[in-house]
């Protein structure tokens, strides 16, 4: 008898865990789809309960804080969304097609990305702890990026600084988004930025 009761509440406390589970799931899915379809800051507690078929409490016991919301949400949509893989990009010899390989990688998962990456970088400075996030992944990586590629190119002192800060623009979101704002395909605004910034590194 005792066994038996044992193995029930095992499958009890394992069936709940597994609701859970979905729960946090729901409640994830549904915040990535309004941010992608309005932007974090309109995107309220009220409306991530209903679409996830949840009470607004539940949100809350689920995700008291909104950074654990914010990156929930962010590990799910990367889960999607991987970014590129620069690996093979760093490992060309020569630094300006190095750059220019690596910012057509990256332009080419802006596009993708689009929709998301202008509400989320749009409303960033609305929700600190939606900055405080992105200042520790995205803006942290692309600043290691644009180091790794900087230090491929030769010289040292003033020039060196000046083409590390136009490599750092051209890695951003908004300077893709005006590039193609501007009828640039991600090839031809690669090529651009990459000769401009190798240019520029010379005077």
């Amino acid at each position: 008898m005792n066994a038996m009761s044992s193995e029930k509440r095992r499958y009890q406390l394992k069936a709940r865990a597994e609701s859970q589970r979905q729960t946090r799931e729901r409640i994830v899915r549904a915040t990535m789809e309004l941010h992608r379809e309005v932007g974090p800051a309109q995107t309220t507690i009220a409306e991530i309960a209903r679409r996830a078929g949840v009470q607004r409490l539940t949100v809350y016991n689920h995700f008291p804080e909104e950074a654990e919301l914010f990156g929930a949400c962010q590990a799910h949509w990367m889960s999607l969304h991987p970014p590129p893989d620069f690996a093979a990009a760093l490992a060309l010899s020569d630094p300006v097609e190095r750059l220019t390989t690596a910012l057509r990688d990256l332009y080419r998962w802006y596009r993708e990305t689009e929709a998301m990456a202008e509400k989320v970088q749009r409303d960033r400075t609305a929700a600190r702890p939606l900055d405080e996030l992105l200042e520790q992944t995205a803006d942290a990586a692309l600043a290691e990026l644009a180091d790794a590629l900087s230090s491929g190119f030769p010289g040292r002192g003033r020039p060196s600084k000046r083409r590390r800060t136009l490599i750092g623009l051209a890695l951003d979101f908004w300077t893709w988004r005006r590039l193609d704002r501007e009828a640039l395909d991600d090839d031809a605004a690669a090529r651009l930025m990459a000769a401009a910034i190798s240019a520029a590194g010379r005077a």
